[in-house]
């Protein structure tokens, strides 16, 4: 059996995560963290998430939690996942994180984590068409070549914090990548004003905010006389947790290091 924890518990995608774990025939919820400020405390997460009581309680004790855990399914902000990374490093416990707006310091923090032996998923987004998007990108963006403009217009809902999103900024980083260009200096966020003819060496990239959109990807090859679209829509989050569950799988017979979705699928 393996033992998951997951922290965040009481958020939107945390009663997601858990929901996910119970409903799994070779895993068992082995604790739900949350922060102490939490008005959910001592509740049974199972119930939080929406289904009858399992026996464990939302909890502040990480470190407790930690040492009866294998891995750890993570979906909150930098500055937790930054916090309880080297707890799980140090706890032998493996990490499934999918929060969006880590810096390169974090990654790269991770990185060295997995270098001193952490066995770590990180991924913008779990989904498994979103990655099978990512890929695709890869593959298509040197055979179209030069000719053929690259524009990423992405939407989620209004409350969403980060822009553009991680899903949009790992599609430009494949893209930069697969062109011979660079994501940091390379990317045009936006135009506007006169801001002259679009040239060869950029990508664009545009992000969208309204209502409910749980998250809308597109990404545009354009050139003179024809265009190419590939789209990815999330209608619900699930699907992000069900592709945690198979990163949790991955991390039981990895070695150690830092990997994504691509490798969990075996895209790469």
């Amino acid at each position: 059996m393996i033992r998951v924890a997951v922290i965040g518990a009481a958020g939107r995608m945390g009663r997601l995560n858990v929901a996910q774990v119970l409903q799994q025939p070779d895993m068992a919820l082995s604790g739900a963290i949350e922060s102490s400020a939490c008005p959910l405390m001592g509740q049974d997460a199972a119930v939080v998430a929406g289904l009858p009581a399992c026996g464990v309680p939302i909890s502040a004790d990480a470190e407790a939690i930690l040492s009866k855990t294998d891995v750890l399914v993570d979906f909150t902000f930098p500055g937790v996942t930054m916090k309880i990374a080297p707890l799980a490093a140090a706890a032998n416990v493996a990490m499934v994180i999918g929060s969006t707006g880590l810096s390169e310091a974090d990654k790269a923090a991770l990185a060295e984590l997995a270098a001193k032996g952490a066995r770590i998923v990180q991924a913008p987004n779990m989904s498994i068409g979103v990655n099978l998007l990512f890929s695709l990108c890869a593959k298509v963006a040197p055979l179209l070549g030069e000719d053929y403009d690259i524009e990423v217009v992405e939407m989620h809902h209004n409350q969403k914090k980060d822009a553009p999103s991680g899903t949009a900024e790992r599609l430009g980083e494949i893209l930069a990548a697969a062109r011979g260009l660079n994501y940091a200096t390379d990317t045009r966020h936006g135009r506007v004003g006169m801001v002259g003819a679009r040239t060869k060496k950029e990508i664009g990239m545009h992000s969208l905010r309204g209502g409910d959109v749980v998250g809308d990807h597109t990404v545009i090859f354009a050139t003179n006389g024809e265009r190419v679209e590939f789209t990815h829509k999330a209608s619900n989050r699930e699907t992000f947790a069900k592709g945690a569950i198979r990163a949790v799988r991955f991390l039981m017979t990895a070695r150690p290091g830092l990997y994504d979705m691509m490798d969990v699928l075996g895209l790469k």
